[in-house]
């Protein structure tokens, strides 16, 4: 499975810890890898803050059948090119967030990804990923 990550995540524990926490990137990493050891299998975590890249590990994914776990970050309200790769996937594809998007400006409060995406989980910080492997695992069975 891959857990993908957009936009500035790759800045966590420094970026505004009052709104995403003081837990590192790195220490996601291994929440994620952890969390899907115990599920029993192996996640691959990436981050980037290139759109373009982004969607190549989409077309990747789409192309291996390969189960997603999504934070596209600021791309989740406005990125019609990432709506369109999430669009072809031919596994479960799950929209995360750290943050609640509906309580916060109003500009957060529309995705366009959501409506291609399997399931969306926002606001539970760390928690949020860890739900969304789990939920993917019975997805899968």
């Amino acid at each position: 499975m891959l857990v993908l990550n957009g936009p500035n995540l790759g800045r966590l524990g420094s970026r505004e810890p009052e709104k995403y926490g003081t837990t590192t990137f790195a220490e996601l990493v291994g929440v994620c890898e952890k969390t899907g050891a115990e599920l029993g299998f192996e996640v691959e975590v990436r981050q980037t803050d290139d759109e373009a890249e982004l969607v190549g590990w989409l077309h990747e994914a789409a192309d291996g059948s390969t189960p997603v776990v999504l934070n596209p970050a600021a791309f989740t309200h406005y990125s019609y090119a990432l709506r369109d790769a999430i669009a072809q996937r031919t596994a479960p594809l799950i929209e995360i967030h750290l943050t609640n998007p509906a309580t916060r400006e109003e500009f957060r409060h529309t995705s366009v990804v959501a409506g291609v995406a399997t399931g969306t989980i926002a606001g539970f910080g760390l928690d949020s990923y860890r739900l969304a492997l789990r939920a993917l695992t019975s997805l899968e069975s």
